[in-house]
């Protein structure tokens, strides 16, 4: 099923009438609210029809189907404990676990910056035929590649369950505000690449290239203690990049370090408590509404020229 069929099935909002004479007072208001709601429900349906539609395509004619994404984290669970626990040595005890806990969320934000960034170009057939919320374009990347976190997650505690680790714990809790920041993060960035990518091409390229750099930034393949011990009282500035703060506390919330939490010289985790890893996501936080709110505001600046544009 094409997005355009999709579209075409969804309910239409009622049109705008001017309101009769004998209308009884305050029905005005509740006309407008009514349609202010339908209007809604239609873009989430349409949102939804999208991120089911992409599943569906992605894993069309293949016969593990949708298998393959749960796959995928057993494979790169594999392949790094053998590169950096077996040849490496990085030092780091269970460095798979250790990886995958901030590798996931890492890999669900760059997939859907990277896919959003191309929504709008990559449906300008759509976008210039018919008339829809364009915002739901970069949103359905968020989704798409949300539910597959969700599902790698889940693999991977399975897996770590069988090894007997134990993840029933407070720590566990950390997931919530750190899953909130990230989406909101992701929601942001997606909104405001997908549109400059519209008018300015080489906005694709550059992302690629932020991406990579961007991936070995954040303490993922080496224990966060080196970034500390070579920032020292500058680790702050790091820490305003809101993707290392997700990607830290995540690994806080599953990643159960051994004893003395400490690899040589070098702490693994960023701290053993909670108040570091809630005030830094609450900065992380305030960065990513300031990020949603430009982006929106750019989005909304340009979207009346995509058609043109495109």
């Amino acid at each position: 099923m094409s997005r355009v069929a999709d579209l075409s099935t969804l309910p239409k909002p009622e049109p705008t009438r001017g309101a009769p004479a004998n209308r009884p007072r305050g029905s005005g208001a509740r006309h407008v609210d009514h349609r202010s709601r339908a209007q809604t429900r239609v873009r989430w349906e349409l949102l939804r029809n999208l991120i089911r539609k992409d599943l569906k395509v992605k894993y069309k004619g293949s016969s593990l189907g949708f298998a393959w994404s749960l796959a995928n984290p057993l494979l790169l669970l594999a392949v790094y404990t053998f590169v950096f626990q077996v040849v490496l040595k990085s030092g780091i005890d269970n460095f798979g676990f250790y990886l995958m806990s901030g590798l996931l969320v890492w890999n669900a934000f760059s997939g859907s910056v990277s896919a959003a960034c191309g929504a709008v170009v990559g449906n300008a057939n759509l976008v210039k035929k018919v008339r829809f919320p364009l915002l739901v374009l970069p949103l359905s990347a968020v989704g798409f590649s949300a539910v597959h976190f969700a599902l790698q997650l889940a693999v991977l505690f399975v897996v770590m369950l069988g090894f007997g680790y134990s993840l029933l714990g407070p720590e566990l809790l950390l997931l919530i505000p750190a899953g909130a920041v990230a989406l909101l993060f992701t929601v942001a960035l997606s909104v405001l690449v997908s549109a400059l990518n519209v008018r300015y091409r080489d906005t694709q390229h550059l992302l690629d290239v932020a991406l990579l750099a961007w991936f070995w930034i954040n303490p993922m393949v080496y224990a966060f203690g080196l970034i500390q011990n070579r920032l020292n009282e500058w680790t702050w500035v790091y820490m305003l990049n809101p993707m290392a703060v997700v990607v830290t506390t995540f690994q806080r919330a599953i990643y159960d370090p051994p004893k003395g939490n400490s690899t040589g010289s070098a702490p693994i985790l960023a701290d053993l408590g909670y108040r570091f890893y809630l005030e830094h996501l609450a900065i992380a936080g305030l960065i990513s509404l300031a990020v949603l709110w430009l982006g929106l505001r750019v989005f909304r600046r340009l979207q009346a020229d995509f058609a043109e544009d495109l």
